[in-house]
């Protein structure tokens, strides 16, 4: 439950920095977590994408997304898609896909905390914790205050935790 919260506001924030361009203003309130998300970027595909991955339909948001990302976009929003991409792969827990889809965003835009977030928790789920951690440093830098850093950091030290508790039986 709390890591499907956790993945739900990092794709809220991924989704909310491919649609801050211009348009009408949705709030969006969860249990824990309000974020604000922007809707209308020019690519209407992405857009599109972007309120399906908002709704969890993943298949559909990965669907639409990759349709916008065959027209014309500015590299702020395909940076912001492909990032998009990487949040909703997570989310279908395929975490190789996820990683190659940040990648390709952070060589668009090497600032992009979003990505560097979503990143980090593929790697999470791929069990590379060092490279999580390098990933959640990087995103705090562009970013200290994200909301879902600290519980991606701390889901990542309760994992190290669990590998090294011993239990010894006394007779």
């Amino acid at each position: 439950m709390k890591s499907r919260l956790l993945l739900f506001l990092v794709l809220l924030s991924a989704v909310g920095a491919a649609l801050a361009q211009r348009g009408r203003e949705v709030k969006l309130t969860q249990k824990r977590a309000e974020t604000r998300t922007l809707v209308g970027v020019d690519n209407e595909y992405l857009a599109a994408g972007a309120e399906a991955l908002l709704e969890k339909r993943y298949d559909e948001g990965i669907r639409l997304t990759l349709l916008g990302l065959e027209r014309p976009a500015s590299p702020r929003d395909r940076a912001n898609a492909l990032s998009n991409l990487c949040a909703a792969h997570a989310a279908k827990r395929e975490p190789a896909v996820a990683i190659d889809y940040c990648n390709q965003s952070l060589e668009i835009d090497g600032k992009n905390w979003n990505a560097y977030s979503n990143r980090a928790y593929a790697y999470y789920l791929s069990r590379k914790f060092d490279e999580a951690d390098r990933d959640l440093d990087k995103a705090l830098e562009l970013n200290p205050d994200a909301r879902q850093m600290p519980q991606i950091r701390g889901m990542l030290n309760e994992r190290r935790l669990r590998g090294r508790v011993t239990i010894e039986e006394h007779n």
